[in-house]
């Protein structure tokens, strides 16, 4: 397996209360994107800081008052969160022609989510990554999706071996498929690089983005070792007959140029109590979904009880996300 060490019986780690491992933010004393904006110079400096916000320039000339005044979401009240929402739907209606609702999903007490992937079972068909373009409302220009699924080589050790771009018959006789997406880690180093705290992770273990907050550095990305962050280089095109109109916050609304975005496990779905789109378009059940709290989940006792490995595990990661075999 590529870059992958050795097996594990469980998923919790020496220390894990199996709460998934939350990060709380930290209290922001500031609480608009100007200002924290002005607290990114007095951390990084000022050279730095300009060059990491340089996307933010050609955002915030587009931006409200509203929009470029808005608190962080942790410390939006009910009463300012419904005012915010109310404003991403009306927004959605004029620039797409089209009905929105935005929810503000929030994660399910006693809930740790994981993923695994059956490696025996996947044969690269792809159906999971153009799931996850549609449901995620993604840019329809650059065909984006949260997923890659690399082709590799019987017998590679490491992931430079991998290609994204094959064609043809699937699954070829001499090639296995390796489904990648974000992690959802423990320990993950995109939050700790944020300047802003824009992202965090949830108690639920899946790792957020505010959009409204974030601003476009990519520090976030150059952290992620899974290559599982996106960045918006331009307004996304979406038809608005090919819309999803079912919409959270914090996941798969329309994501607005400059900002950086990821996989959420499908939070307006899997807080809902539903399965992730990408897991549902899979044709041959490589896929499996679950709280790992719940003694009696699928997902708890493949981790149980298969060989369960995780990709980049010396880098002390701890993801949420899984490859076995049968």
């Amino acid at each position: 397996m590529p870059n992958m060490a050795n097996p594990r019986r469980h998923p919790r780690q020496a220390g894990d209360d199996g709460s998934g491992g939350n990060r709380s933010l930290p209290v922001l004393q500031n609480t608009t994107r100007r200002a924290a904006v002005k607290g990114g110079f007095a951390t990084l400096g000022v050279a730095a800081f300009a060059a990491a916000v340089s996307p933010l320039k050609q955002a915030a000339e587009r931006l409200s008052p509203q929009e470029f005044f808005q608190k962080h979401y942790e410390e939006l009240t009910p009463q300012e969160k419904q005012r915010v929402i109310a404003r991403l739907e009306a927004e959605a209606r004029e620039r797409f022609n089209r009905d929105v609702t935005i929810a503000d999903d929030r994660p399910i007490p006693g809930t740790k989510f994981v993923y695994a992937i059956n490696l025996s079972k996947c044969n690269g068909n792809g159906r999971c990554v153009e799931a996850c373009h549609r449901e995620n409302n993604h840019d329809r220009d650059t065909h984006q999706s949260y997923i890659r699924i690399l082709e590799m080589p019987k017998g590679a050790f490491s992931m430079e071996d991998a290609t994204t771009t094959y064609d043809g018959v699937v699954p070829k006789q001499d090639k296995y498929y390796l489904p990648v997406q974000c992690q959802q880690c423990d320990e993950p180093p995109c939050v700790d690089v944020c300047p802003v705290k824009a992202t965090w992770k949830e108690e639920d273990g899946i790792v957020v983005v505010d959009y409204n907050w974030c601003i476009g550095c990519r520090y976030c990305e150059a952290a992620c070792p899974y290559h599982a962050r996106r960045f918006n280089w331009k307004e996304p095109n979406i038809p608005a007959r090919e819309i999803n109109p079912d919409q959270s916050y914090l996941s798969n609304r329309v994501r607005p140029a400059g900002v950086m975005e990821k996989c959420t496990f499908c939070l307006h779905r899997t807080r809902r109590g539903k399965l992730p789109a990408c897991l549902e378009a899979c044709p041959t059940g490589a896929r499996v979904f679950g709280n790992i709290l719940d003694p009696d989940s699928n997902i708890r006792w493949i981790l149980e009880n298969k060989r369960v490995y995780v990709l980049k595990e010396e880098l002390g990661t701890k993801p949420s996300f899984f490859y076995y075999f049968d």
